[in-house]
């Protein structure tokens, strides 16, 4: 008794074409220019049921048409583009499959969130003392590297006590790559003493500082677990003895975070750092350069001054460049001397 072999898929169904258009399309190759009638008689099959699949295999670009002649384009070209409109989609798929992937981590902290709402109260923990709160956040960094810390830091004892004693630690685990640091402070803060030098080490390390004219309360997240609010909100911490609650809640944590984002959208960036070409004009202009001078002075053009001046406009929110002078002095922007290129 023979063997039946076992069917052989349609290459061509990769591609997007089902049996009967392949079996057309392979007509055609072969005959390579045939009318309508004769495409019927290969086929042996209704005219009206060929000439749709010929419709679908001129809209894939395979056949053309001219003068009710079908006329099989070149395989190479025609299936080639074929395939490379399905591998684009293919690359397209992999990238959504990606994202879907990705996401997983942000779901399973909602199913966690949803699972700790249903099970009653978040664990709350009490926790007093300023070196316990700078402490705890090395310890949460160095159990589960890299975490992001975001904080917000409201009133000049809070940014005193953190620039002065409590910073070096935060520096120290960023350098060794155990977290990143994001903190929003009130522009008054920057002119402190030893404020510059506290966070300039910090962008230094690769932490980012903003400032807001008020920063409405303390309160910070370490990584997607944890997050710190203050005894009383709005209140100074030093002034309650760095008494804080400790919350382990995914969901706590998600809002802060959005909170976080949504001030930082809103803050302007510290002026600090030789390279800020924006902040040079403005010293130099504070000292009543004209732009052509300021051109000289850092070795660019006059149109990339104009432009530096728009920025700096931009991100101060100012109308105009009295205006942007104005903010930028307030913001301790000028305090330094132009830098040279």
């Amino acid at each position: 008794m023979r063997k039946e072999s076992p069917d052989v898929p349609d290459p061509l169904a990769a591609l997007g074409l089902d049996p009967a258009q392949s079996a057309l399309y392979t007509a055609v190759l072969r005959l390579h220019r045939a009318t309508l009638a004769e495409l019927a008689e290969a086929m042996g099959g209704p005219r009206d049921k060929v000439s749709r699949q010929l419709d679908d295999l001129v809209r894939l670009g395979v056949v053309d048409e001219h003068s009710g002649e079908y006329l099989a384009r070149h395989p190479a070209g025609a299936l080639g583009r074929l395939i490379a409109q399905r591998l684009d989609r293919l690359a397209e798929e992999s990238r959504r499959i990606d994202s879907a992937l990705g996401s997983i981590r942000g779901l399973i902290r909602d199913y966690d969130a949803g699972r700790d709402y249903q099970s009653g109260p978040f664990p709350v923990e009490l926790v007093s003392g300023a070196d316990v709160l700078y402490e705890s956040v090395v310890g949460m960094a160095v159990q589960a590297p890299p975490i992001t810390v975001l904080t917000a830091i409201p009133d000049e004892r809070t940014m005193t006590d953190f620039s002065r004693k409590f910073a070096d630690p935060w520096i120290d685990a960023q350098q060794r790559g155990l977290m990143t640091v994001r903190a929003v402070v009130p522009v008054e803060t920057l002119a402190l003493p030893g404020v510059r030098d506290g966070l300039g080490r910090l962008l230094e390390t690769g932490g980012e500082v903003r400032t807001l004219d008020r920063v409405p309360s303390w309160f910070m997240t370490a990584g997607d677990e944890a997050a710190g609010l203050p005894a009383l909100w709005g209140g100074n911490l030093p002034d309650h003895a760095y008494n804080f609650y400790l919350l382990r809640t995914p969901i706590v944590v998600g809002v802060l975070r959005s909170l976080f984002e949504e001030w930082w959208g809103r803050s302007a960036p510290v002026p600090w750092g030789h390279r800020d070409g924006t902040v040079q004009v403005l010293r130099l202009a504070a000292q009543g350069l004209c732009d052509e001078s300021i051109a000289r002075h850092l070795g660019v053009s006059v149109r990339t001054v104009r432009a530096r001046f728009a920025d700096a406009m931009t991100r101060l929110g100012a109308q105009s460049r009295f205006h942007a002078g104005v903010e930028a002095a307030r913001r301790g922007w000028l305090d330094q001397p132009a830098d040279h290129h």
